[in-house]
């Protein structure tokens, strides 16, 4: 009996079969979108793909885990599996030219990606000496499958001068063979990890948005006719194009989204984590989508929290691509254009899928420009895409244009209706400091908004605010740990849900995009005009402006985090068109207004020579330029989630969890170590590595296995800080970087 995997104990033929099944359901729900040799291709590579398994020595390994009585094959070395499986491949009897005999032993031999490069000449002596040897053991294996194997070792040495040539690559080969190859090799990959994951390959595969979205619409609006509002409707009757919509907040854009997307397999991104949780709710709970996935780097703790019975099957759907709708941020599914090993995995499944980005003007120069050279690579392969933001810079649209991606397959359309005013700003010259008493009288009968730039700043006025409102005050930022921003950001929401509700919110700008909530009036520091808006979308969302003062203050003097946050160029320019706003049209800002200043703001115009554009092109050349496989996965998404960042848990948080941490020490089982580190994991939050990097201590705790001893959860440091909040009245400033004033309240 020839194994493939031993836990849990899988033959080679359960473990191929496995994999047939999921393809024959991926060819019935993809089957006309890629050509018949591709499919051809990755039918061969799926049967033959673990066919090195039955290498003697491979096998005396797994059966010697499994405490069976089994010989050592002296002759023999070990062989990465992978690369003995192209061996098995009927060479004479396929019968394929150069190009697709060569697409199929290295989507194969390469199915599992290794920083060691093969050694063709071992691998040749190996496959020679035991191949022929295991030949009616494999056919045996595979008597129920419709295969034929290689008769002798003629074709061996073509095999191995094929893992000796350059691996297939974008740059210097053949377009179609480079297409053709990313497929194969990339949904080899998907139907491998699916099978040895045991979850399904696909989900609800002919289910359709549109249907789910017009009774959702029916019912919200009470219509029959007419429910759909302008960009919806548009949406709905471009389904077969690429979309590139500005449209301002309020207009139902997830739900214009979701027409657009169809019966297609979308991927839905947005910035910020809190929001793609408030999108997976609004989508299962409200409108009643069962199979919808979450991905990001805490939806296993955010879907557990939320109580649903089936969170572990979602969470693994989601993880392994199979939902048909997953909210998700870009760095789990965008990466591909860094090239890393295994990278097509990511990029073929895009080419059977469609991609939405939501708000991406709220991204960095840098990271833009990784969604731009992905959506070309989306648009070469196939793929389909809808951009979707209240703001554009104009430098995004011209760099989309430049690379072919604004042709006659892309539709683009500006919305906003300007037929009533939402806000009316006033420009301080001073710091928002000088605003507290008149905060604190508004707060007393209205819900205010604060949002400032940076955390310490936010910090900073929640102390001098709270000695005035004390209990009316709250404080939103991303230095508390998990559990306790879950809570803040429910509070948040059930705060402005609730209409006798009066008081102030302090936040940074993890509020700004696709959080829905519309407080009165909104305190805010200068930032740049496309963030700005966005907070603007905070205050008065979707209704008029019935009254003569202003609803939005804006504080120019001494903006924290211009120069770290926010490019300083960028932040004078903003300025000066605010301004020239006010002199020009006055304190009204239509929507329409704020479409043209950010264009103006990101013109080639006005950025030619600052860092910002300077930074954005660099970017585009460098993805441009990137080699094939240079980086690994964990590489691939600490680029581009950015370095910055550590996961810590506070001291005195840390000392409660130590039960925890032991009991992961000596648990064997992995599912039970799973869920010990999940729960630790709420307790723990990210911050800046440089910032307290002189506060940082491993974590000391080790488990002993038969191969040795290693740190357990060594991705976390202890932060030897002092962390405040109080769930009773969700109050609290959280990870401090001084020591506490306050006593517990």
């Amino acid at each position: 009996m020839l194994l493939a995997k031993s836990n849990p104990v899988e033959t080679l033929a359960e473990h191929t079969m496995e994999l047939m099944k999921r393809y024959d359901l991926l060819f019935k729900a993809y089957g006309e979108l890629f050509d018949a040799d591709v499919w051809e291709l990755l039918r061969l590579a799926v049967m033959y793909h673990d066919t090195g398994k039955a290498y003697t020595y491979f096998q005396y390994t797994i059966k010697k885990a499994l405490n069976l009585e089994v010989e050592k094959p002296l002759e023999l070395i070990h062989i990465p599996h992978n690369y003995l499986s192209p061996f098995y491949l009927p060479l004479s009897i396929l019968k394929m030219d150069k190009a697709s005999r060569k697409i199929l032993i290295q989507a194969i031999a390469y199915h599992h990606e290794r920083e060691i490069v093969p050694d063709s000449h071992k691998i040749l002596e190996m496959a020679k000496l035991d191949i022929p040897k295991q030949l009616e053991a494999i056919k045996e294996a595979f008597a129920s499958f419709d295969m034929e194997f290689p008769e002798d070792d003629r074709y061996f040495p073509r095999i191995a001068s094929h893992l000796d040539e350059q691996r297939i690559k974008s740059i210097a080969q053949d377009n179609k063979i480079y297409l053709t190859y990313v497929l194969v090799k990339g949904l080899l990959h998907r139907l491998d990890h699916a099978a040895s994951a045991h979850v399904a390959i696909e989900v609800d595969t002919d289910f359709d948005f549109n249907d789910l979205t017009q009774k959702y619409l029916r019912k919200l609006t009470n219509k029959t006719v007419g429910y759909m509002r302008p960009l919806q409707q548009f949406a709905h009757e471009h389904q077969n194009k690429n979309l590139v919509l500005i449209a301002q907040t309020g207009m139902g854009k997830t739900e214009a989204a979701l027409l657009w997307a169809g019966k297609k397999k979308t991927f839905f991104t947005v910035p910020l984590r809190v929001s793609l949780n408030a999108l997976f709710d609004r989508v299962a709970s409200e409108m009643g989508y069962a199979y919808c996935g979450l991905l990001h780097s805490t939806s296993a703790h955010y879907l557990d929290d939320s109580g649903r019975e089936d969170w572990e099957v979602i969470y693994d759907q989601s993880k392994h691509f199979a939902n048909k709708l997953i909210f998700t941020t870009i760095d789990q599914i965008l990466k591909f254009p860094f090239k890393f090993r295994g990278y097509e995995k990511y990029y073929a499944t895009l080419a059977h899928s469609c991609v939405i980005i939501d708000e991406i003007q709220a991204y960095s120069p840098w990271i833009t420009a990784v969604i731009i050279k992905a959506l070309e690579m989306i648009h070469k392969i196939g793929g389909r895409f809808m951009v979707m933001t209240a703001t554009m810079p104009q430098i995004y649209l011209d760099a989309l244009e430049e690379r072919g991606l604004l042709d006659e397959q892309c539709t683009q359309h500006t919305f906003y209706d300007d037929t009533y005013l939402r806000h009316r700003i006033e420009l301080h010259d001073e710091s928002l400091d000088d605003e507290l008493d008149a905060i604190s009288r508004s707060a007393v009968e209205k819900k205010v908004l604060v949002i400032v730039n940076t955390i310490d700043r936010a910090v900073d006025f929640y102390e001098r605010l709270k000695e005035i409102l004390d209990d009316r005050v709250y404080l939103l930022h991303s230095r508390f740990i998990q559990k306790d921003r879950q809570l803040l950001e429910q509070s948040l929401k059930n705060f402005d849900r609730n209409p006798e509700a009066t008081g102030v919110w302090i936040t940074t700008q993890i509020v700004e995009a696709s959080i829905d909530i519309d407080f009165d009036e909104l305190y805010t520091e200068l930032s740049p005009l496309d963030s700005l808006f966005q907070r603007f979308g905070r205050c008065y969302r979707k209704r008029p402006l019935n009254h003569p003062e202003a609803n939005i203050h804006i504080f120019m003097k001494d903006p924290s985090g211009s120069g770290t946050i926010y490019d300083k160029e960028i932040m004078a320019i903003s300025e000066k068109l605010l301004h020239e706003h006010i002199n020009k049209f006055g304190p009204d800002v239509l929507e329409s207004r704020k479409i043209s200043m950010v264009a103006a703001l990101y013109s080639k115009e006005n950025l030619m020579g600052t860092d910002f554009y300077e930074r954005f092109q660099k970017a585009l050349m460098e993805l441009d330029h990137m080699d094939d496989y240079r980086v690994s996965f964990s590489e691939a998404q600490q680029i581009l989630r950015g370095d910055e960042t550590i996961m810590v848990i506070p001291r005195k948080i840390y000392d409660e969890l130590i039960p925890l941490f032991e009991a992961l020490e000596i648990e064997a089982d992995g599912k039970m170590r799973s869920q010990l580190r999940r729960e630790i994991e709420k307790y723990s939050c990210s911050v800046s590595k440089h910032m307290f990097k002189n506060a940082l201590h491993p974590i000391d705790h080790y488990r002993q296995t038969k191969s040795g001893k290693y740190p357990v959860m060594n991705y976390v440091y202890i932060l030897e800080k002092d962390y405040e909040f109080y769930p009773d009245t969700v109050a609290g400033r959280g990870i401090l970087k001084e020591e506490s004033k306050f006593e517990e309240l």
